[in-house]
């Protein structure tokens, strides 16, 4: 697939610093649009979640599409990973490179992943993910998406065979957080609106915060 070079110099700007720690190995698993498999010095297999984003669940509406999608830009292709954290699950996450081609960066801009709010850093995946959703490529194709991490705590059969990353080891505290968008999930949501009292979260005043996490 060919991509214009303003969109190659948009995903280059998501750069991979020299400093950080990588590693390198052949993609010889695909789970889903977010998850791999790495053959590293031809013998170790290691588990991999890219980092910064989150892909539609297996049993979501385009979580195969996504999967296919991450399958035709990696699977057995060599590629760097850029190592950013090891969660609780034994998983390597990172930004995966796949020649110059920055991967995480690339699923987000066709519309088969989000910006994963809780845990993204770099400001232009959030471009990216605007231009896709203006363009109603991929996911954004339905009239609303339900996004991943609100699938797996919505109670879908199945939504609990991905581990999400672990959630970032600190006390909750009142006046960090004001909108739907930056809460993990219905618990911290109903946190935040009945300790805190931060009534934005219940736009329609039914005392339940973040429809789309709370269902």
């Amino acid at each position: 697939m060919r991509i214009a070079g303003s969109v190659l110099l948009a995903l280059a700007v998501v750069g991979m610093p020299a400093s950080a720690e990588t590693l390198a190995g052949r993609v010889v698993g695909v789970t889903d649009g977010d998850s791999l498999t790495l053959l590293v010095n031809g013998r170790e297999q290691m588990k991999v979640r890219l980092a910064e984003i989150d892909a539609p669940e297996r049993d979501q509406p385009f979580g195969q599409r996504s999967k296919q999608s991450l399958s035709e830009l990696i699977y057995n292709r060599l590629v760097t990973v850029e190592v950013r954290d090891r969660d609780d699950y034994g998983r390597t996450v990172g930004v995966v490179w796949a020649g110059d081609r920055n991967v995480d960066a690339e699923q987000v801009r066709r519309g088969m992943a989000w910006v994963y709010r809780q845990y993204a850093k770099t400001g232009d995946l959030y471009r990216l993910e605007a231009e896709a959703k203006q363009a109603r490529r991929g996911l954004w194709a339905d009239a609303d998406p339900i996004p991943p991490w609100a699938w797996r705590h919505s109670g879908h059969e199945g939504a609990a065979e991905k581990p999400a990353p672990p959630r970032p080891a600190m006390a909750l505290t009142c006046g960090s957080k004001r909108r739907c968008g930056e809460m993990a999930n219905c618990e911290e949501a109903r946190y935040f609106l009945t300790i805190c009292g931060v009534k934005s979260l219940d736009g329609d005043g039914d005392g339940r915060p973040c429809n789309t996490l709370c269902r």
